[in-house]
């Protein structure tokens, strides 16, 4: 397994969107600060699990029994603040809802939904999956299939750091500075300021 991206993987990415290599690496420097994988010895994607997700995916069946792993509204409090933590979430959850489960963690360098397993050019969640874990350009390769879109190809390609944040991190983006973020990661890495397409 290859835990990093090699710069061909990184400049034929940018090229197939239409995108400064600098934006793609932006974007996993703020998600993930650049590493889609826990520390060796550990081979595994990184994850955070969204109880609010879950309850969505479940109906609300595990509510009850499982209060810290499913609940009706996103609770910041929920999270363990480790990435094994989450990783113990994980597991507790899909022995509930296997798959529910899956589709209810963001994966990797990019932190990809795992619910969006479709837009990534997965048939199965559980391929997702698969791909997350193999290594760090397949992760790589599931965001550029993601994000080969109009809104979130567009604002990339003109550094419309508020657009792709609106639409990959969502509405409430600006609470944790989301685009200031990825403008700032995007001159860090080669960015040049002041530019558009």
């Amino acid at each position: 397994m290859n835990r990093t991206i090699s710069e061909p993987a990184w400049a034929a990415s940018a090229k197939l969107i239409g995108v400064d290599i600098a934006c793609l690496k932006a974007v996993a420097a703020v998600e993930s600060a650049g590493s889609g994988f826990l520390q060796p010895p550990s081979d595994k994607p990184k994850v955070l699990f969204e109880g609010h997700i879950f309850h969505q995916h479940t109906s609300g069946r595990f509510d009850a029994i499982a209060p810290d792993l499913s609940y009706p509204h996103w609770d910041k409090s929920k999270y363990t603040g480790s990435l094994e933590g989450e990783w113990k979430r994980l597991n507790a959850a899909m022995a509930l809802d296997h798959d529910a489960a899956l589709m209810s963690a963001s994966w990797g360098a990019f932190q990809l939904m795992g619910f969006n397993f479709a837009a990534c050019g997965f048939l199965t969640v559980l391929d997702f999956m698969k791909a997350q874990e193999a290594g760090a350009e397949e992760q790589l390769a599931a965001f550029v299939q993601f994000i080969d879109r109009a809104p979130y190809r567009n604002a990339l390609r003109m550094r419309d750091w508020a657009g792709f944040a609106t639409v990959y991190n969502g509405p409430g983006y600006a609470k944790n500075h989301y685009d200031t973020r990825l403008s700032a990661a995007y001159l860090q890495h080669g960015g040049q300021a002041g530019t558009s397409k």
